[in-house]
């Protein structure tokens, strides 16, 4: 029996703001940050949620907290559905990461499966890596519906597509048809 996933992007955090890459860096939530959280909750709170899980760095646990209120659930940690580990370049601009690594930045843009950041996470390994976790939680929660909290790369590596708003929210059923 598959399992509907709300997969929700984390609301605006102070480095989205400033534009740094994040990956595994637990930057909070910016003011705006915590608007979206507040307004994506109103927006779910509607519909009927089993569990909700999230990534355990605070731009996303924050948000999470915010969707599970008007249901009474609290979101459950895993660091599992945390962000791409983005390794050395965790808090740099792009400016930053081209001017320290040269052609580093364009070669993880074309998105080979093998491409990392400077001591980071492949991109093989992180797709690996969320979707052994949404097949864990969907085994669990079979039949279910489950709002989960992470972040961009997160949703990307379930929908091949990149550029999620903060605060999206993507339906999907999982396990993904073949």
């Amino acid at each position: 029996m598959d399992t509907r996933l709300l997969l929700i992007r984390h609301g605006q955090s102070v480095w989205n703001a400033a534009r740094r890459w994040q990956g595994h860096s637990d930057a909070p939530l910016s003011r705006l940050g915590h608007e979206q959280a507040e307004e994506v909750a109103q927006t779910l709170a509607g519909e009927s949620l089993d569990a909700l899980y999230a990534s355990d760095l605070k731009r996303a646990f924050v948000t999470a907290q915010f969707v599970g209120a008007p249901h009474g659930l609290v979101p459950v940690r895993d660091p599992r559905l945390r962000e791409l580990d983005v390794g050395a370049w965790g808090g740099l601009t792009r400016h930053e990461i081209s001017t320290r690594w040269p052609g580093a930045l364009a070669a993880f843009d074309e998105g080979g499966p093998e491409a990392r950041p400077e001591g980071g996470e492949t991109g093989s390994a992180f797709r690996a890596r969320v979707t052994g976790v949404l097949d864990d939680l969907a085994d669990r929660h079979r039949g279910e519906t489950l709002a989960i909290v992470a972040h961009g790369g997160v949703l990307a590596a379930v929908t091949g597509e990149f550029g999620h708003a903060n605060c999206a929210v993507v339906r999907v059923t999982w396990p993904p048809l073949a």
